[in-house]
Parts: structure tokens; sequence; C-alpha cells
């Protein structure tokens, strides 16, 4: 139940008694200064021509038409056609009763109340991270923005499938499968040389040690095969190991090998080569894109006669496709950002409509101390992992810094800021708020203030900080709203940091428990309870913990 949503269904039904179906519709905004209102039409403007009449004459009738309405306390018409409205503490009560329902038990999620309709089919797809070494930072912030999306979209009662697509075949296996072989004859004492492009990390010295430890002595001479088997195995249990740490985990993992063992792989390069929108050129085979609006041709087939990433991931979304998703989200780091447009061209090309498929593209994530870029791996491979970062600042901490840029945006994630207990630490300075209001309910029960009776009383919108507070808590519809259409979560961090410091403004203005005051107290001890609902529904959603004590 969106307030936005509320108030239109009411807006349109006054404006079609008053101008008929006028093709405009109503739009209903934000200003940006409090003064004009807590909401704004802006139907005059855009109906002016329509209705051959001036703007602000359309303005006045309207405004006129919604004075006296309980919704509103306040409704005037301004320039250069808008009309201002300003909600009454009688609505605000009305729609803080919804959200102040169980409030008590505090433990359950009150984003039911936001109910999407209608209910979508969503699958989400992140992480990914080739098991060719431990995730990094990087996929920290894959991981956070994906798994925070779809408990978004879950929350309000889509259907969501977490998906991770497991990149194991192609080369980068075999040569994954060849160092593993490497470290494995060196812990015998064999003579070996190892792999040119192999992979260095001591990582793969730990899974050689796994695997003499648990398979023996005995497989000098086996075939790249069980490497590949036991590289694989052990790398992917590091990453389910690290993701559990952060809370994630998935309700499917799809292995690029099945689109190579199913045929789909090369289905897919024959169709392109039956509607002559494949060539080949020196040796290897590539797709017209230029004829679809793309750059340049992309390379389909190496003249290794090894396919490219783009051939195995068209017939990978051709399966999501095949699903029936309402809607397909990738998430994929910069650097994949030309592979991604060359593969939904691609599939159009095909026949396929691309239109449920969104690509969540994010920027890379530096850390730093003192302002300057930190090395934190101990490992001799050049990264940093994700696990190391998760041992020196925690998964809250981790979870919320990850995802409080827009994806598109670079991340300096601070070491220094992160590891703060105090405000300047947005996490701390959320969950100290929902810890401030356990703190004020355990007051409110030693000095006899029963849960029931709070549930029974008003809200007090007395004090002009409760009705800022209230109109905070009532705008959490228009954030989520907007989170899901963006594909974004970084709005529901911003309202949640602002959502605490209306609160502490509150708190500082407002004597919440007041003996003297048995009346005022349940009715602001209301009020209270739907913000700690909002904070522990909210912070628990996105993974990160409401501590009651700090």
């Amino acid at each position: 139940m969106y307030l936005r949503r509320l108030l239109k269904n009411e807006l349109t039904q006054v404006v079609r008694e008053r101008f008929g179906d006028v093709g405009a519709g109503v739009d209903i905004t934000l200003p940006r200064d409090p003064s004009h209102g807590d909401y704004a039409l802006n139907f005059p403007l855009k109906s002016a021509k329509e209705l051959g009449r001036a703007p602000m004459a359309i303005a006045a009738e309207l405004a006129e038409s919604l004075r006296g309405r309980e919704h509103f306390s306040q409704v005037e018409a301004a320039a250069p056609g808008f009309v201002n409205l300003f909600l009454s503490n009688v609505f605000l009560s009305e729609l803080l009763e919804i959200l102040a329902e169980g409030s008590g038990g505090d433990r359950e999620s009150l984003f039911e109340v936001y109910r999407a309709d209608p209910i979508l089919d969503v699958n989400v797809e992140f992480v990914s991270a080739n098991p060719t070494g431990p995730l990094t930072v990087g996929h920290g912030r894959n991981a956070c923005l994906g798994d925070s999306l779809a408990r978004l979209f879950q929350a309000v009662g889509h259907r969501v499938v977490r998906e991770y697509y497991f990149n194991n075949a192609g080369r980068q296996m075999k040569i994954l499968g060849e160092s593993l072989r490497a470290r494995y004859l060196e812990l015998l004492g064999r003579p070996v040389e190892f792999p040119e492009e192999g992979y260095i990390g001591d990582y793969l010295i730990d899974i050689a040690r796994n695997v003499l430890e648990k398979e023996g002595k005995d497989h000098a001479d086996a075939d790249l095969t069980f490497f590949q088997r036991q590289a694989e195995g052990c790398m992917f249990q590091m990453i389910r190991a690290t993701l559990d740490r952060l809370q994630i985990s998935f309700d499917l993992y799809f292995n690029e090998d099945r689109l190579y063992d199913s045929g789909s792989v090369h289905g897919v390069l024959e169709e392109l080569k039956r509607q002559g929108l494949a060539f080949e050129k020196d040796g290897a085979v590539f797709f017209r894109g230029e004829d679809c609006g793309l750059p340049k041709d992309p390379v389909l087939v190496k003249t290794s006669g090894e396919p490219t990433y783009r051939l195995p991931d068209v017939a990978y979304h051709i399966d999501k496709l095949h699903r029936n998703y309402n809607l397909i989200v990738d998430v994929l780091g910069a650097d994949h950002i030309d592979e991604h447009r060359e593969v939904l061209a691609i599939l159009k090309s095909l026949g396929h409509s691309t239109e449920s498929i969104r690509g969540i593209i994010y920027q890379f994530v530096t850390l730093v101390r003192e302002g300057l870029p930190v090395k934190m791996s101990t490992r001799r491979a050049e990264y940093i992992t994700l696990d190391e970062l998760l041992d020196d600042v925690g998964p809250d901490v981790c979870r919320f810094f990850f995802l409080s840029r827009k994806a598109d945006t670079h991340l300096e994630f601070d070491l220094e800021l992160a590891k703060k207990e105090s405000q300047e630490n947005p996490v701390y300075y959320v969950q100290y708020a929902h810890a401030r209001l356990a703190g004020i309910f355990r007051t409110a029960a030693d000095q006899g203030f029963q849960q029931e009776d709070i549930n029974q009383a008003a809200v007090d919108l007395s004090n002009p900080a409760a009705q800022v507070l209230a109109k905070k808590i009532l705008s959490l519809g228009n954030v989520i709203e907007n989170c899901l259409q963006e594909l974004e979560v970084i709005g529901l961090l911003i309202y949640l940091r602002e959502l605490a410091e209306s609160f502490h403004v509150y708190y500082t203005e407002v004597r919440v428990v007041d003996s003297a005051d048995p009346a005022g107290t349940l009715g602001r001890l209301k009020l209270c309870g739907v913000v700690k609902r909002i904070l522990h529904s909210a912070l628990t959603m996105l993974g990160i913990s409401a501590p009651d004590r700090m």
C-alpha cells in the first residue's frame, strides 16, 4: 500500500469528476521545498492545452475541490500551475495505524503492507564468479547488490529465483586443473614446470594439500579431468563458505558445461550461421554486430576453435528466457558492459525479446585508508579477498558500505570510517537508532507500560517533530517503489539514515516516557514502535543486524 498510490486513486477520481477523462492524467510529485507541501500535482500545467484554459485557473478550481477533505490540512494553488497538498494529522494517524499493527512483536516484516500488485516471477543472477580463485572485494559488491535486490523483490511478494551461473567450462578450467596438478606434484617432491599462465595464489597449495590428504599420493599420473574436478569442488566450497558469512544463498546453480553437453552452444552458432548473422574471417567466426548497431563485429569463436564467452552466454540467456520470468536481472562488473550489450544484440537478431532482461553494471571498489589505496591480501596473487575484508570490518559494515553508492559509481571503501563507532559511520548511526528505541521500550516496560495498551493508543502527533517523523515514516512506500523501478537499493539506505536522523531530532525534543503523562506516553511509544519496526524490518531485509543494545 503506497501512500502516493492511495492519493493518486482519490485525486484521479476528483479530476475526472471535475474535468472528465483528460489525457494528461494525474502525477503526484514530491516538492523539493517542504514549505511547498508534502505532495504536489502538476495536472494544471500538463492539461492546460487540452482543456484550453490557463494553468492557474485550473489549479485554483482543483484546489477548491480538494479543500475540506480530511486527507489535507491545507491545499493551495501555486504558480505557474501546481496544487500543493499538505497532509492532515488525521490522515497521518490513519496511515500510521496500518504500519503500527503488530509493531510490538517487532520481529515480523512490515513489507507486507507494501505488497506488490501484480506479483512477478523474477530471476536475479549475481556473483557468478569464475571458480578459479577466492572471491574478491569486487565480487563482494556484486553479491550484496544482487542479494539485497532479490530480498527487496521477495519482501514485497514477488516470486524470486536467486541464480549463480557457474563458469566451469573452457580454457580457464583447463589452466586451473594444470595449476593444481603442478602444486600436487610439488608436494610429492616431483619435478614440475608450472604452467606459464597458471594460477599462482597460495589457495591452490592449500587445495593440493587437501587432495593429498583425502585422495592420497597415487594420482601423480592422473589425467587433467581429475585435477579439474578436484579444483572445481574445492573452489566452490570456498566460494559458498565466504557467501555464507554474508548470509547469501542461491536457489539455483547453473553450470556452464550443461550448455556444451546439451549442444546449446553449438546450436546457437549454427543458427547464427544459418541466418547469415555470422561470418568467418582469418580462421575465426564473427557476429555481424555492426549491422545490428554495435560498434564492431564481436568474435564468437577464436582461431583456436574455442568459443568466446558470448556464445555460452547467449545460450544461457535463451535458457532463462524459456523459463518465462517477468524480469531477468543480470548483475555484472563494468568490464562486462560490452559483452552484455553484444549478448542482447545477438538475442534480438535471433528473434528473442530482451525486454525482460535488465543489466546492473557496477563499478569497481577501492579500499582506502587515510585517503590512500590499501592492499590487504597476504597471498601472492594480486587481489584482495572478500574474506580478508570480512575479517577486518565484519559483514554488517560490508553490506551497508557496498550498497551505499549507486552501482554505476566507483566505490571507495573507507576502512577507518568503517570501524568507527560514532555517528560518522552510517551503519553505526542507523543501528544505534534501533538500539536507542529498544532502550526506550525497556524503560517503558520497567515503568509499567504494557504493549497491549500501546497498541490501543492513538498516535501522538502533537509535537512538530513528531509530524516530521510521521511524514518521513510514510515516505517509505515511495522509496520502495523507486528502488524496485530503478533496481537500486541505495534509496532505502538513504531513507534509513534520514529516518534515524528524524528520530534522533524527535528524541531530543520530546520526552517519550513520562510517568506523569501516561496517555501521551502511550501515543509517543506507538509512534516510536513504528520507527523501530521499520528499522528492524529494513535492516533485516538487507541482511544487516538490528541490535537492541550497543
